[in-house]
């Protein structure tokens, strides 16, 4: 497996998108829970794709005209894991779920915890959107990459998405 990364500019601070065998691997913010060293990221990305159909579809998300990701992705981790990320996957723009509301979802309806630990071990943060789950009360709960950042992409898809209903 060779990966290679490039660091792209957001609204949320720089992103570095990590890329192996052609998928995409990881999207980490700076300061994120769970990130892994950076020599785990493969050298500077030496040609423009993938990295250009990322950064060009991350703008369109942050400019309120991209609601799902179209991109091929490589994600490393259990089979648990992957069935929670699907499942994020499945949040819509602008929406939450809890992480109870995830654990039937996945078929493990007492696994909220284990969902919620998964959740936070997901290796490509704002595409596969862990920022959509919430607390059993609504509340906003851990995010790798900060409260602030969570709600700061909660409110944001809330806006475009409003602003895109009328």
């Amino acid at each position: 497996m060779e990966a290679t990364h490039a660091v792209l500019d957001s609204p949320v601070g720089p992103l570095t998108a990590v890329v192996t065998d052609g998928g995409l691997s990881g999207l980490y913010m700076d300061k994120q829970r769970h990130r892994p060293a950076e020599e785990t990221f493969g050298g500077p990305a030496e040609e423009q794709e993938p990295f250009t159909t990322i950064a060009e579809q991350l703008a369109a998300y942050f400019a309120g005209d991209l609601t799902e990701f179209d991109l091929p992705l490589k994600m490393h981790g259990t089979p648990f894991q992957h069935r929670v990320w699907s499942a994020l996957q499945e949040i819509p723009y602008g929406e939450t779920s809890t992480y109870g509301e995830l654990a039937v979802e996945i078929g493990k309806p007492a696994a909220s915890r284990a969902v919620g630990l998964a959740n936070g071990r997901n290796p490509v943060s704002i595409i596969v959107p862990c920022h959509r789950v919430v607390g059993s009360t609504g509340s906003l709960t851990g995010y790798g990459g900060g409260l602030e950042r969570k709600r700061h992409l909660l409110d944001f898809e809330r806006r475009a998405r409003g602003a895109a209903l009328f």
